[in-house]
């Protein structure tokens, strides 16, 4: 893993993570351990309405956070009810905290890879359904990452658990002089409560 990205999860080991967040995560790590039990592929796909911004942050750190301890077969997807684009603040947001960058596609719905690790397989990063093909049709957990995704989507097809667990959108602090500083948390956050599901992992 790149050194300066071992260095933000050395500071996101030490976040603390609410009681109340950890009772919404741990139906998740339950069910990746069920999965890592056995030794069965673990799909994990994040699905939020338009796949720019929460979705992807939760698809990334949990890819890194599985590496970081070790949890083999764990696969990370994201997705939303509608595509639009993966905001570019968190491509530069992630790239502060340690991730090598790449930009695939010069379009209005870029592709980006974003690398953990010198020889891992990077994340491929854009925005999509979470139906797409790119994404798995079957034996996934579909984590909603947002209301508006949970309540939109009562029935996610092909589904084989769903988990709610709604993070805030960076999205309100667009434009701001707080914006920076928003994006910085929220991946943060993120990662400090996907670094939590996966130390509950055996």
């Amino acid at each position: 893993m790149f050194n300066d990205l071992k260095e933000s999860i050395s500071t996101i080991a030490g976040m603390r993570v609410a009681e109340e967040r950890k009772e919404i995560l741990k139906p998740l790590a339950e069910f990746i351990q069920r999965k890592a039990n056995v030794g069965e592929r673990i799909n994990l796909n994040f699905i939020c309405t338009h796949n720019s911004r929460r979705s992807h942050l939760s698809q990334i750190w949990a890819q890194v956070m599985a590496a970081h301890f070790g949890i083999r077969e764990v696969f990370c997807y994201s997705g939303g009810t509608e595509a639009t684009a993966m905001f570019p603040k968190v491509a530069e947001t992630l790239e502060k905290q340690g991730f090598e960058i790449g930009q695939l596609s010069d379009s209005a719905n870029p592709v980006y890879t974003v690398k953990y690790a010198q020889n891992a397989h990077p994340v491929i990063c854009f925005s999509k359904t979470y139906d797409d093909a790119f994404n798995p049709v079957s034996d996934f957990a579909a984590i909603m990452t947002c209301s508006n995704a949970d309540a939109g989507c009562p029935f996610i097809s092909g589904a084989e658990k769903r988990f709610a667990v709604k993070f805030e959108d960076p999205k309100a602090s667009d434009g701001s002089p707080e914006m920076e500083l928003t994006y910085h948390n929220r991946s943060l956050e993120i990662a400090a409560e996907m670094y939590y599901v996966m130390s509950l992992i055996k």
